[in-house]
This record gives C-alpha cells, sequence and structure tokens, in this order.
C-alpha cells in the first residue's frame, strides 16, 4: 500500500472513474503513513543487490522486450504497454483508447468470450486489459506450467481481437454505467471537474472512459480503426517478469513475437493547453463533507526537477502524518480526516492538486490554509529536519516498488516508457540525496501558484458559505 505521495514517482494512467476512487482512498490511507514512516525511516541504504538481473532487448519489428528471471514463485507475468492513450482519442471519440482496450478479452478469430473466460479459470490465470490516458496495457499472470497455453491466449487476444458488436456494445453500457454511478460519488465528481477546468481543451482534459455523449458514438468500426493504427511491435513495450529463463523466451515467445507485424504509427500532436487564469467552481450537493481540489498545472515525467519537486512535495503534503498540510489542517486544527498534495507527471505535462474532505462550515478556512502553506513553502527554507526526513523516507520506501512479481514487472514497463534506464535503481537513492533545501525552495517558488488556482468544492453550499 502506497501513500499518496507515491503517485509523484511512476505515474500510472488510469480510467477517470478507478482514477477518482483511488484519489479517495489514497486521502483514507494517509493514516497508514505513519506505520510506514516506522518501518523505513533511517534506513539511507536501499539494499538492491537482491534485485534480479534485466535484460533490455529490441527485436527486429522494433518491439521493446524487457525479460527478468525471478523464480522466488512458480509464475511468470506479462505487461505489454500500447502508446495509445486516451490522448490520441479523436475528437468526439472520446473513451475510444479505454473500449478498444476492454475489447481485446471480448472475443477472438478462434474463440468467443466465454471461452476465453473458461480457459483463463482452469488454468488459474489473469488477463486483464485496461487504458489510460498515455498507453493502454495488456497483463497476464499465469503459472510456469501452463506458460505455453497462457502466452498462446495472450498473443491470440492481442492479434486477433474481433470486436464483436453485441460484447463492445455492453462494454459500453458498463462505461456509462460506471459513469452515471460516479455522479453519486462528490469525490469524483470534483475531481472530474478539476480536470476538465484545468486542461480546457488539452487531450488530457477528458474522462479516460469517455463521457455520457461520447461513448454512444462509438461503433465497432471505429475500434477497428484504432486498433489497426496502433496496436502494432514498434509501438509497444513487453514486459516479462517470473520463473523463466532467456533459453525459454528465445524458443517459446520469440517465435510468435517476431511475426506481430509493424506499421506506420501516425505522430499525434500535444497541444500544451491549461487554465490561465484562478477560477472557483462550486457544485451545490445536500452532504456533510466538502470535497475540495485545488490545484494548477504540473509537470511532465521527465522535467529535470523531477525529483526535487518529489522532495518539496513530500514536506508540503505528500508525507502523510509528517507533512505540513496535515500538521496544520488536521492535527493542530482538527479541520480535514486527512489532506494530501500531489504532483500528477504524464508523458506530457499533469497537474498539481491538493485534495482534502471537511465539514462544510470550515471549507474556506481549510482552503485558506492549504493556499498559507503553499506560499510558506516558497518564501522560507524547510528545515535539516523536513529534508533528511522526507530523504529518508523516500530512499527507504523505495524497495516496495519491488517487493512483488507484479510490482516489479510493472516497475520496469514504467522504467523503459520514460526512458529512465535500467540502472534506475541504482540510481534514485543518489537523485532523492542530492536535493538541497535550497533545491527545495527553488522548485517551490517555480511550479507552485498560490494565487492561480483552479478550486473545486463539492459540498452543501449554503453550510460553506458559497451561495
Amino acid at each position: 500500500m502506497m501513500s499518496s505521495f507515491l503517485r509523484f514517482f511512476i505515474p500510472q494512467s488510469l480510467p477517470v472513474r478507478q482514477a477518482g476512487a483511488i484519489r479517495n482512498r489514497k486521502l483514507k490511507r494517509l493514516l497508514l503513513t505513519l506505520t510506514f514512516s516506522l518501518i523505513w525511516l533511517g534506513l539511507l541504504e536501499v539494499n538492491l543487490g537482491a534485485l534480479p538481473p534485466v535484460q533490455r532487448t529490441v527485436l527486429p519489428n522494433r518491439l521493446v522486450l524487457i525479460t527478468c528471471e525471478e523464480r522466488s514463485l512458480p509464475f511468470i507475468t506479462f505487461q505489454l504497454l500500447i502508446d495509445s492513450g486516451a490522448r490520441k482519442d479523436p475528437p468526439g471519440e472520446e473513451g475510444l483508447s479505454y473500449i478498444t482496450a476492454r475489447g481485446l478479452l471480448l472475443g477472438t478469430s478462434k474463440r468467443k468470450v466465454t471461452a476465453i473466460h473458461e480457459e483463463l479459470d482452469f488454468m488459474g490465470a489473469s488477463l486483464y486489459s485496461s487504458s489510460g490516458r498515455d498507453y493502454a496495457t495488456l497483463n497476464l499472470r499465469v503459472l510456469k506450467k501452463d506458460l505455453d497455453k497462457g502466452w498462446d491466449l495472450f498473443m491470440e487476444v492481442l492479434t486477433q481481437p474481433i470486436f464483436p458488436e453485441e460484447e463492445t456494445r455492453r462494454e459500453v453500457e458498463r462505461a456509462l454505467a460506471a459513469i452515471q454511478s460516479a455522479e453519486d460519488d462528490p469525490g469524483e465528481v470534483a475531481g472530474k471537474e478539476f480536470q476538465k477546468t484545468l486542461f480546457l481543451n488539452s487531450p488530457y482534459g477528458h474522462p479516460v472512459s469517455g463521457t455520457k455523449e461520447s461513448l454512444p458514438r462509438l461503433s465497432r468500426e471505429a475500434m477497428v480503426r484504432f486498433y489497426q493504427t496502433y496496436y502494432h511491435p514498434n509501438n509497444a513495450i513487453l514486459t516479462i517478469v517470473g520463473d523463466i529463463s532467456a533459453e525459454e523466451v528465445k524458443t517459446k515467445l520469440l517465435p510468435t513475437l517476431v511475426m506481430w507485424p509493424v506499421a506506420e504509427i501516425p505522430k499525434i500532436s500535444f497541444p500544451p493547453s491549461f487554465a490561465k487564469d484562478p477560477k472557483t467552481v462550486t457544485i451545490d450537493r445536500g452532504i456533510t463533507q466538502a470535497n475540495i481540489i485545488m490545484g494548477h498545472a504540473g509537470v511532465s515525467r521527465d522535467n529535470s526537477d523531477y525529483y526535487a519537486l518529489t522532495v518539496m512535495n513530500y514536506i508540503l503534503g505528500g508525507g502523510g502524518f509528517s507533512s505540513r498540510l496535515m500538521e496544520e489542517i488536521r492535527n493542530k486544527r482538527g479541520l480535514a480526516y486527512s489532506v494530501a498534495s500531489y504532483f500528477d507527471p504524464g508523458k506530457y505535462p499533469g497537474s498539481f492538486q491538493i485534495a482534502l474532505q471537511t465539514k462544510n462550515s470550515s471549507a474556506r478556512e481549510a482552503i485558506a490554509l492549504s493556499i498559507q502553506e503553499m506560499e510558506r513553502i516558497q518564501n522560507e527554507l524547510v528545515s535539516e529536519k523536513e529534508l533528511e526526513g522526507a530523504k529518508k523516507y523516500l530512499i527507504g520506501s523505495f524497495p516496495m516498488r519491488l517487493n512483488t512479481q507484479g510490482r516489479l514487472t510493472h516497475f520496469l514497463t514504467q522504467v523503459e516508457y520514460y526512458g529512465l534506464g535500467l540502472d534506475y535503481p541504482e540510481k534514485y537513492p543518489s537523485l532523492i540525496q542530492s536535493v538541497s533545501r535550497e533545491d527545495v525552495l527553488r522548485v517551490a517558488k517555480k511550479y507552485l501558484h498560490p494565487k492561480n488556482t483552479i478550486l473545486v468544492i463539492v459540498a452543501n453550499l449554503k453550510e460553506a458559505g458559497m451561495e
């Protein structure tokens, strides 16, 4: 389990409903951050010697293949990343990336969806697909003894989907039902409104899973077109971790992988588009707790100040009970159950957000305190104690990202996608350790904009004094 600041480390691209649910769970999970702090505090040295060797290969069809032999359990985990996220949805077809990714598992030229599920149940394997704002993924976890069957099924759904009309229509209906359900969740309502208001017409501005208006317009033909455009090896990364040797990869997997044909991938421009002026959006609901999100434009994952921002954000609001926001708003005044800040970087600049829940009557005070803490970290050096505490936690908690086969697979995929280099685990401690108090002050001044925030409040506006 990770506290909210870890979202800033290796960003995950998720559907809006899933992302909204995670945002709410994050706020509750902050209570556990103290436990993790006690576990990891003081661990300046990260023992990564036990990390299995990782090999990177580019196949003739330009598929990037990452392999890691890890034999602690008789499982193998596969993650295929396709650079075909929601930012590539055509205008008016928002949700197409998401529905296309989900459609991979709805039937192939050889099997119906029921046969796929039966085969997975028989093997005790898991196979799932989804899409986020930057990329789509296809994931398989299978027992070593079922490698051949599992791999055949994986390649079949990847290369031979047929997107059956009836099944894809049901998937669209499920997405519409999820959107309808999300309208009853004030946290998700706030998150979606913040995204729309901040990103304007940016490719990051629409919900990954589409909208009530766009989803009914999605046709089978559009899914086939999207699939044929982007689902090719020269637009993908495949990571394989588990009980499998290099020789087995070569003899069992490569013969089918190299037959996956390449294609010309269209270049889609990404025009950054953020709201330039501060704005307040209020949404009236008959609820006892105000759900508040405030923030502004953020950074991309390749930003040169990424690690200084990681440390700064931990001190400001990402460090659970040790953060300034938690100390001022919860501990000293009891205004909120939890409060957190985070940067949400992607392939392109994302957002910075502060999210909190408080009584309607204390909404204004909690907002003012949040702004006050943003300004304070811009105007004075953080203490040596705060800086060292942040570094110890950030470095000490790093192995949590590698402690299961699934997490290791996802981590290695992300390292390749963001171009971090296979030596990233060895470099990370020194990247954090090199951040100074002056660095924290500099990035706070540069990247925080307390006077230019988008503020979204879902609350009983009368009780909050915001009618």
